[in-house]
């Protein structure tokens, strides 16, 4: 295949928001619990490229127990350079999960059957100034790493990685073993991973950026491994999926278009809190993945907003005046204590 300068990667983006209809053109269930489908066009036209480590998200409808439409966010892991299909790989959650339908939803899909998902995004982006980019994931975590390792071969860059699953339960397995041969390391298990993970973090070269994904208590470990050894957290990526990662954040107050000041108490949501005062805000995934609850903000009666999204790009959060409600809370000012978001509906 002839390399496409790295610019190309996203020529073909759509706009954020924007829909895909895709049909189901093959199904692996090889791996116990996992589904790993390929998406095309019904017409088989080339698909928007996107950047490594992007996601899109797949709307499920209501039905069979469920009251109202989901929407999950699933890693791409196949071609990303004008992509003819788009591959994604869905562990069929705990119950107990609040993606657990969504996953159940898409476990049942057969060939042909048709699906909507969001133009690819990302908030996993490799770092291009990078002198090496080394990959550690765990589980189904595995997947945004996928795109990462097949963009750092493509492009002739340094690059390892590391993989933690059970023996004949890893998702990927055999493909970055086929993608980066003595690059790729597979362990069995998390003992195998804490004899391994502190000398090789500590053998890494300067200029290496670290990206992670994978079950929360494995990130936080691989995290603090990195910090003990001296990593600056700026050459440190995390990948979390969605609202289940997030911590239950501090306190704060809001006021809509201009209204009463309401509480938005540690543990719930903006969007939690608005709907309780009789707000109506669109919404989807409440997960942070899709945009469909974004919300102005006003900066200047603000005093920030703490983003925790995978949907909003750099410069969107830059410029304070947006949060998605359903994840996004206020920052607290240093100086008086408060932690307070003016936003619009």
């Amino acid at each position: 295949m002839t390399a496409t300068s790295p610019t190309a990667l996203t020529a073909t983006a759509l706009p954020a928001g924007a829909r895909l209809t895709l049909v189901v053109a093959a199904l692996d269930d090889t791996v116990p619990g996992v589904r790993s489908l390929t998406l095309a066009r019904p017409d088989g036209a080339v698909l928007p490229s996107y950047t490594p480590g992007s996601h899109v998200v797949v709307e499920i409808p209501a039905g069979e127990g469920r009251a109202r439409r989901l929407a999950n966010a699933y890693s791409l892991t196949g071609e990303s350079v004008h992509p003819t299909t788009y591959a994604i790989s869905v562990l069929r959650c705990d119950p107990e999960s609040g993606a657990a339908g969504g996953s159940a939803w898409i476990h049942t899909l057969g060939l042909g059957d048709t699906l909507t998902v969001t133009a690819p995004r990302s908030a996993f982006a490799p770092v291009q100034l990078a002198t090496r980019h080394l990959l550690v994931g765990a589980g189904i975590g595995i997947t945004p790493l996928v795109s990462h390792l097949r963009s750092a071969l493509r492009w002739g860059r340094d690059v390892q990685l590391l993989q933690v699953s059970r023996e004949g339960y890893g998702a990927h397995v055999d493909e970055v073993r086929a993608l980066g041969g003595d690059r790729v390391t597979v362990l069995g298990d998390r003992a195998a991973l804490a004899a391994h993970l502190g000398p090789l973090l500590a053998d890494q070269p300067i200029g290496t950026h670290l990206y992670t994904c994978g079950p929360t208590a494995f990130m936080d470990a691989v995290v603090a491994t990195a910090r003990d050894l001296g990593w600056p957290p700026s050459r440190v990526h995390l990948e979390h999926f969605g609202l289940d990662a997030l911590d239950p954040g501090d306190p704060f107050t809001v006021a809509v278009d201009g209204g009463p000041t309401l509480a938005v108490p540690s543990g719930t949501s903006l969007l939690e809190a608005l709907e309780e005062h009789g707000y109506d805000v669109p919404n989807l995934c409440r997960q942070g993945v899709c945009g469909e609850c974004r919300l102005g903000v006003v900066p200047a009666a603000s005093t920030g907003v703490h983003h925790r999204d995978l949907f909003l790009g750099d410069d969107a959060r830059a410029a304070g005046d947006c949060a998605m409600a359903c994840v996004s809370r206020a920052l607290t000012d240093a100086a008086t204590g408060r932690a307070h978001l003016e936003v619009s509906l």
